[in-house]
C-alpha cells in the first residue's frame, strides 16, 4: 500500500492541520490493516495448499484420518477468525450497531443439565416520573453452555423488566452482559475449556465433539472451530502484543 510521505504539520496552515492530520491517522490504520488482511490471507493460502495435497496427492502421500480432521479444523479456525476480524473492523466503525450473530448450528442443551441462573438487575427501580418504585412486569433468559472439568452446565441469564404502575414512562432493564461471541451459545469458560483440551491436550475438535455427544450435548465439529478462531482472533494481542 502507497504510503503519505513525511510531512510537516508546521509547514500546513493551521486551519488544515487537522485534516492532514485526520489523513494521516486514517493511512496508518489502513497499512496495519493491509498487514492483517496479508497475514490471514497467507495463512489461509497454506491451509488451502494442504487440502489440496490431502485431496489431489498420491494415494501413498496422503496423510491419515486424524491429520485429514486437523487440517480442516485448521481450515474452519482460519475462516472463522477472519470473519472475526471483519466483524471487529465493522464495529469500530459503527459500536451501537454491531451485533455478532453466531455461525452453524448452535447445539441443544439437554434438559437435564443443572441450570445456574445469574440475576442481573438494573441500577435503579426507582420509576423517572419519580413516582416511587417500578414494578416486575417480565423478563428474557437466554441459556449459554459452560463447561467446567468434569461437568456440563448450563448458564441462565435473567434480566426481569421492571415498569411503574402509575405511568407509562418507559420499561427498566439491565443490559445484557458482554458476550465473546455475543448470541452464541458458549460461555468463556467453555471456550477456554475447548482451547485448553485441543492445544495443551491434543484432543482435535470432532474428538471433543464427540466426549460431548457422549453427555448428551450435539455440537458439531465447525462449531466448536468457530469457537476456537474467535478466542484466536482476541487472544491475538496478548499473544503478539503490538505497539
Amino acid at each position: 500500500m502507497p504510503t503519505l510521505p513525511d510531512i510537516d504539520l508546521l509547514a500546513i496552515p493551521e486551519s488544515q492541520r487537522d485534516a492532514v492530520a485526520a489523513l494521516l491517522r486514517e493511512n496508518s490504520d489502513l497499512k496495519d490493516e493491509s498487514a492483517n488482511l496479508k497475514e490471514i490471507n497467507k495463512r489461509l493460502e497454506h491451509l488451502v495448499a494442504e487440502l489440496n495435497h490431502v485431496v489431489h496427492g498420491k494415494k501413498s502421500e496422503k496423510i491419515d484420518e486424524d491429520d485429514r480432521q486437523l487440517a480442516f479444523e485448521d481450515l474452519n479456525i482460519a475462516i472463522s477468525e477472519a470473519e472475526e476480524h471483519k466483524q471487529d473492523q465493522a464495529a469500530s466503525d459503527d459500536p451501537p450497531k454491531r451485533k455478532r450473530v453466531a455461525r452453524r448450528n448452535r447445539g441443544n442443551l439437554p434438559e437435564n443439565l443443572p441450570r445456574i441462573e445469574q440475576v442481573v438487575e438494573p441500577d435503579s427501580l426507582v420509576c423517572p416520573c419519580g413516582c416511587g418504585q417500578m414494578h416486575k412486569i417480565g423478563e428474557d433468559r437466554t441459556e449459554r453452555l459452560d463447561i467446567v472439568p468434569a461437568q456440563l452446565r448450563v448458564i441462565v441469564t435473567v434480566r426481569p423488566k421492571y415498569a411503574c404502575r402509575s405511568c407509562s414512562d418507559g420499561v427498566t432493564q439491565a443490559a445484557a452482559p458482554a458476550h465473546l461471541i455475543e448470541g452464541g451459545l458458549p460461555t468463556e469458560g467453555a471456550m477456554a475449556h475447548v482451547l485448553v483440551s485441543k492445544y495443551a491436550d491434543h484432543s482435535p475438535l470432532y474428538r471433543q465433539s464427540q466426549i460431548l455427544a457422549r453427555s448428551g450435548v450435539e455440537i458439531h465439529r465447525s462449531t466448536l472451530a468457530d469457537w476456537v478462531g474467535v478466542a484466536a482472533f482476541h487472544l491475538g494481542p496478548v499473544v503478539d502484543p503490538r505497539p
